[in-house]
């Protein structure tokens, strides 16, 4: 007879359980964040960073002398800004080098052709005839043996888009085009770039080849050079020369290097943001990259500022060799799982220096209160809320995967595809009053998440 009213009192307390359990964001973190958007957007400590690392260290190819001066200038300039902790976590990986490379088409109307090797290419000189495909789809309906002896060429434009849509296409033919290339028989591969511009400048990127396959010379034509190749073909068979020094080079340690601004009453609990610190090799990484440094660098600056920190640490991550195969963020989440639930969510700047144009968080219900907040406090800056769109960043989502609650800050990439990993990607493709929005927008947003009376959901997942 007692268990009639233990249930109706459980009947009756379960909302305010449910209430109770609601994360949300005190007005007085909202009236803090609207000073710090306002102060964030005229403040100039996100350019200053972007302009000290491309001008001072340059190009940041993982396992390059350079990847080692990075680091060291990421130390310094947590350092400098006053974060309250810096350290370092070793990162290993296969080494990949760029000596040189070159092609040309022979015969009648010879003419040298502007190519760059693919991340994970070998070395290897060849000469053949090409074959055109127009697409990845094509290539892998190529008959069995059709491109022996011969150089397999995906001539595949990407289109631009505000979210980079496209990009899921042509980075499947830089990742997945050699190893079909090899099936068919083909002795090299050439892919038009996996890029929306219409400069002479070829992209670069990783690529892989499948267990078991031979790895075969690997390259990407700029598109006006994709474009003369398509044209020679219309006026009959083309031969070409590709010549490429490249290579695996034995194993390299680098290191994310982390940056903290203490927490006043849960220091233990973090709101992570950051960028991944190394590049390719072929422009200055002020886009890809050192955008995503600088913006979330200086956000953790302006928090570090205030006269009273907020209740979690804000962690500042500038994580190594993302280019190659996310493994800084794969090493971050393998070495802080047993923390996940300390990691109150995350948040990574990768797609450049576009403004921001939409926010969510994959948070839970409970705290989709807070989501709505931080929302709020972004609207002022053109960004708007969208419930139910985004994902992880990249080197976010190892950590994600595992069940860290992340958010997502989306960029506008309309032009990002322009000068993604080729030479273009230069400090002046920067708008400041762009980067300045940035650096707002993951002020807010890292400072609420903090600060929030809750938690957004972070859980080790079975």
């Amino acid at each position: 007879m007692r268990l009639a009213p233990l249930l109706l009192a459980l009947a009756v307390t379960a909302p305010a359980f449910a209430a109770s359990r609601e994360t949300r964001i005190p007005d007085a973190a909202l009236a803090t964040a609207a000073q710090l958007r306002e102060q964030a957007l005229a403040d100039r400590t996100g350019w200053n960073v972007v302009e000290s690392l491309t001008t001072e260290v340059g190009p940041r190819l993982a396992g390059s002398e350079a990847d080692a001066k990075a680091v060291a200038w990421a130390q310094a300039k947590f350092k400098t800004l006053g974060f309250d902790k810096v350290w370092i976590e070793p990162v290993t990986f296969p080494k990949w080098v760029r000596r040189s490379e070159r092609a040309a088409v022979l015969g009648g109307h010879a003419q040298p052709l502007t190519v760059t090797a693919l991340g994970g290419s070998p070395k290897g000189t060849v000469e053949a005839e090409i074959v055109r495909f127009t697409d990845l789809a094509a290539l892998e309906a190529a008959p069995a043996g059709s491109l022996a002896g011969k150089i397999a060429f995906v001539d595949y434009q990407m289109t631009a888009a505000r979210d980079g849509s496209d990009y899921r296409n042509g980075g499947a033919i830089r990742s997945k085009g050699p190893s079909a290339a090899i099936r068919k028989g083909a002795i090299a591969f050439l892919m038009r770039s996996a890029g929306t511009d219409n400069h002479r400048v070829a992209h670069t990127g990783i690529t892989r080849f499948d267990e078991g396959l031979t790895p075969v010379p690997s390259a990407s034509l700029t598109i006006p050079d994709a474009d003369q190749l398509a044209r020679l073909l219309q006026r009959g068979p083309v031969r070409v020369s590709l010549a490429l020094d490249c290579g695996w080079d034995g194993e390299y340690t680098s290191h994310n290097v982390i940056g903290e601004i203490t927490g006043r009453s849960l220091p233990k609990e973090v709101v992570v943001i950051g960028g991944h610190l190394d590049s390719w090799d072929l422009g200055t990484g002020a886009i890809d990259d050192g955008a995503g440094i600088a913006i979330t660098m200086a956000a953790g600056h302006l928090i570090g500022q205030l006269k009273q920190a907020p209740k979690r640490t804000i962690r500042v991550i500038a994580f190594a060799n993302e280019e190659q195969g996310l493994y800084g963020g794969k090493a971050y989440a393998e070495k802080h799982l047993g923390d996940i639930t300390r990691h109150q969510i995350g948040a990574e700047s990768d797609f450049g220096a576009g403004r921001i144009y939409a926010f969510n968080t994959g948070a839970p219900d409970h705290a989709r209160k807070a989501t709505e907040q931080i929302a709020q406090a972004l609207a002022p800056l053109g960004i708007e809320y969208a419930p139910g769109k985004g994902s992880a960043g990249p080197d976010i989502s190892p950590f994600a995967a595992k069940g860290m609650a992340w958010a997502w800050l989306a960029q506008d990439g309309s032009d990002y595809f322009d000068l993604h990993h080729n030479a273009d990607d230069t400090l002046d493709k920067i708008d400041p009053a762009a980067l300045a929005q940035n650096v707002a927008a993951y002020t807010v947003f890292a400072y609420l998440a903090a600060d929030a009376e809750g938690d957004f959901g972070s859980q080790l997942k079975e």
